[in-house]
């Protein structure tokens, strides 16, 4: 018997490869939609800029329990009663960085997004955060200007 054999290649066509690939393409467009990695992202700064602030609420709560007088000791003078840029490098900004770092905090929390903050050093540094006295209660307001999502991250104590 002289019969013909056919042999089978094995593998998978140019079109097996292309569904496979389109199958591929929108399992990962679904998870991106629906994990939403943008949001998210903005939301963990979000939350590291609250902790943030809280951490200088608190510094700055220290030193005044810390004074004979009860009131924020500082080089800088007090605490603004207007909205200031906690900074150096400009009349605008207020230099906290000498009243709090080395006592109180070792460095300052900087905002993670904001353009140009940084802490290299006392002498040099932006945190992106803004602080405010309440004049008649003496309240310390530390606020992210810069919170994404439309949320308000601010701290007052």
């Amino acid at each position: 018997m002289c019969g013909k054999i056919k042999l089978m290649k094995k593998g998978m066509t140019l079109m097996e490869i292309v569904i496979v690939i389109a199958l591929l393409a929108i399992l990962l467009a679904v998870a991106v939609i629906g994990l939403n990695p943008v949001g998210e992202l903005a939301r963990a700064r979000n939350s590291q800029r609250n902790y943030h602030i809280n951490a200088i609420v608190t510094a700055v709560r220290q030193n005044i329990a810390d004074s004979t007088l009860g009131t924020f000791t500082c080089a800088s003078g007090e605490v603004p009663t207007s909205t200031k840029r906690m900074a150096v490098g400009s009349s605008t900004y207020y230099n906290i960085a000498p009243c709090l770092v080395s006592t109180y905090l070792n460095n300052l929390p900087f905002d993670p997004a904001a353009t140009g903050a940084h802490w290299t050093s006392a002498s040099d540094y932006n945190t992106g955060y803004n602080i405010l006295r309440n004049a008649s209660t003496g309240e310390i307001t530390v606020s992210a200007p810069f919170a994404e999502l439309g949320k308000t991250v601010s701290v007052t104590q």
